[in-house]
């Protein structure tokens, strides 16, 4: 250890931010995801046990991750590690292991590694950790923002545990807000005192991220001078100076990302165009691609809609025209259009059924020749070849006459069956009538 690592390991906690100060040391002390840590669970029985096998924690920023890790290192008789994937690399993991397999091996003594951040490390970086958790010379506790399932390497999840966090509900907010302001831990020596309309306001913005709280909490207290009363007070003024933008759950590069616009593409499908345009809001207030956005909702005007309104792919391809010419901010108005007329659209996904029963059909199953009178005949010795006989639908009474067009293998087949929803029921209603007059 040099001087710069005894003075941070020894730096007094009062010049620590406020969220490292006040970060709980016991399973008591934690507020929130009592579905994970309540006293009948798992976890909490195998931590209180010190009884831990590899686990991974995910979920949304500031909502107890490296906390859960801290509580594990303060309760464990396990030697623990910490480091962040981000500053860290394979060098660091290997004098971990190295370190841990004297531990094993001189005094029987297990060794946890935290890892935070895990989904940092590249898939060669998460294979060498395999043999050690699988052999046991690590506990593995991996954090991580984005879902697992796509991040870690599939070796270690399935010889890990996975916890997944939820977002602190308002009065888990309101409760660490409340112990930040007055505990001498936290900003209690200031003297401070907060309204119940801040404590509204800033458990109501933060949306479950305690971290984001305590931030303002404690910028709140460090930027204002006491009053005649010799407190500070945190009114909701000051409040609302200390975190002027909600903190959007929202990560166009992440898990959530597909969380939010799988909701997006399942509203406009179910017809509903609050939430749909919900949907999109978050996606624009988050910053998301104008261009993927408008891409999907041409794509869901096919898929969902369909022949039942024609229109809406014609509506959906003007919009990603539009927003490409135009752009931010006049283009959020045209998206809103675009999703809105979509999601009020009479829906059919018969479209979607045709295309992928033809496709089955075309690999699974023997679907013979084009029939002679449909090949192409524009050639000198098309008609010896026998490529006679088409007729041409514009010559008889309502442009259409009885011809099959499939391979005799599969002429029965029907691939595209109209519903009765918009203008489908149209086109259903016109193959019945022409077929009923021949």
């Amino acid at each position: 250890m040099d001087l710069f690592d005894y003075m941070r390991e020894n730096q007094k906690d009062d010049d620590s931010p406020l969220a490292k100060r006040m970060r709980p040391e016991s399973l008591d002390e934690v507020i929130g995801q009592e579905h994970i840590i309540g006293k009948e669970k798992l976890l909490y029985r195998a931590i209180k046990a010190d009884k831990l096998s590899s686990l991974i924690f995910y979920g949304p920023p500031g909502t107890g991750k490296t906390t859960l890790a801290m509580v594990i290192a303060h309760t464990t008789k396990a030697d623990f590690k910490q480091i962040n994937a981000t500053t860290s690399g394979k060098k660091d993991m290997e004098q971990i292991i190295e370190e841990a397999k004297n531990m094993k091996t001189m005094y029987g003594k297990r060794t946890i590694l935290f890892i935070d951040e895990i989904h940092r490390f590249n898939k060669s970086q998460q294979d060498y950790l395999l043999p050690f958790v699988e052999d046991g010379t690590i506990i593995l506790i991996g954090a991580t923002t984005e879902n697992p399932y796509f991040e870690v390497n599939g070796a270690l999840i399935s010889r890990s545990n996975i916890f997944e966090l939820k977002p602190l509900s308002k009065e888990n907010i309101k409760e660490i807000i409340l112990k930040a302001v007055y505990d001498q831990r936290g900003m209690g020596a200031f003297n401070a005192c907060i309204d119940d309309d801040a404590v509204e306001f800033l458990s109501d913005m933060s949306e479950g991220d305690a971290r984001s709280a305590l931030n303002a909490v404690e910028l709140g207290v460090l930027s204002s001078e006491p009053e005649a009363d010799g407190q500070i007070h945190i009114t909701l003024s000051v409040a609302e100076e200390c975190i002027q933008r909600r903190a959007f759950r929202y990560d166009k590069d992440g898990d959530n990302h597909y969380d939010i616009i799988s909701a997006f593409i399942k509203s406009m499908r179910g017809s509903d165009p609050d939430a749909a345009v919900f949907y999109l809001a978050k996606m624009l207030c988050g910053g998301e691609s104008i261009t993927f956005i408008a891409r999907r909702i041409m794509i869901c005007a096919c898929e969902d809609v369909g022949n039942a309104d024609p229109n809406a792919i014609c509506v959906a391809t003007a919009c990603a025209q539009a927003v490409e010419r135009v752009g931010m901010p006049e283009a959020q108005i045209i998206l809103a259009h675009a999703a809105i007329y979509v999601a009020c659209a009479p829906k059919s996904n018969a479209i979607v059924n045709a295309i992928f029963s033809a496709k089955n059909v075309v690999e699974h199953e023997q679907t013979g020749q084009v029939p002679v009178y449909l090949r192409d005949a524009h050639y000198g010795g098309a008609k010896k070849l026998g490529h006679t006989g088409y007729k041409y639908a514009h010559d008889y009474p309502n442009h259409y006459v009885k011809q099959q067009y499939l391979p005799d293998e599969i002429a029965d087949r029907q691939f595209y069956e109209p519903t009765d929803n918009g203008y489908e029921q149209n086109i259903k209603q016109y193959f019945k009538k022409i077929k009923e007059e021949l």
